[in-house]
């Protein structure tokens, strides 16, 4: 079982949109885990196979407790109810406090189609009458990683320690941003893989008063009992 569960459509997803957080919610005791929901035979670079093997040395990088990938096809990600049952199945297995997913708007229809049914399978893994090995289980909190998404984030996370290591995971992606030819019009070239993924994370650290923060969104407003304690001076 883990605390959090990073879900997204493809093999360095998270560790681009949330990676840094899941290292946080680490250090701090909690247990992370992620589902990949595709497994990569359709990408551009590499193979399926190369992509396993990188996303699991990406996973000791990060620090996570479980990694997994489903058998959606890549490219094609529906929200089904065949696939909400795989995704509900692995929420009962594993049954996570949080849930991290992709934003619910983005150009590649695998993110955010990933958005909702990730969120539909979380409602469905907690019907009781659902035909599903294992009890119950809804996640307490759904949170969207909002890194790629130009929406102001309702919270940033301070991975200011940990900005080198979360880089080092994408970069285990060799088949993907290694320097070559192919798809060389769709990929970021890699000299400029760390300029942007550092400029990024310190924008949206900028925002709070950290050197680099990763965004998310929630959907419910959040409540606060303490005015004295709300973090980020106003001015």
């Amino acid at each position: 079982m883990v605390d959090v569960l990073a879900i997204a459509a493809h093999r360095d997803d998270v560790e681009q949109t949330c990676g840094g957080t899941l290292m946080v919610q680490q250090a701090m005791g909690w247990t992370t885990g992620i589902l990949d929901l595709t497994r990569g035979e359709s990408g551009t670079r590499g193979t399926a196979a190369e992509r396993e093997a990188e996303a699991n040395e990406a996973a000791q990088i990060l620090k996570v407790s479980h990694r997994e990938a489903l058998d959606l096809p890549d490219g094609s990600v529906q929200n089904t109810l065949e696939n909400r049952l795989k995704v509900a199945a692995v929420l009962r297995r594993l049954r996570p406090r949080v849930v991290i997913l992709p934003y619910w708007l983005g150009r590649h229809p695998d993110h955010y189609t990933s958005a909702t049914l990730g969120y539909e399978a979380c409602f469905a893994a907690g019907l009781s009458k659902l035909d599903l090995p294992g009890a119950p289980h809804r996640p307490y909190k759904i949170l969207y990683a909002s890194l790629y998404a130009d929406v102001r984030p309702t919270f940033v996370v301070d991975i200011t320690a940990y900005a080198e290591p979360r880089l080092e995971s994408l970069l285990a992606y060799r088949s993907q941003y290694a320097g070559q030819a192919q798809g060389g019009g769709l990929f970021v070239p890699e000299e400029e893989i760390r300029e942007r993924t550092l400029a990024s994370a310190r924008h949206y650290g900028m925002l709070a008063g950290v050197r680099y923060a990763e965004p998310f969104v929630q959907k419910e407003v959040a409540l606060v009992g303490d005015l004295m304690m709300l973090p980020v001076a106003s001015i």
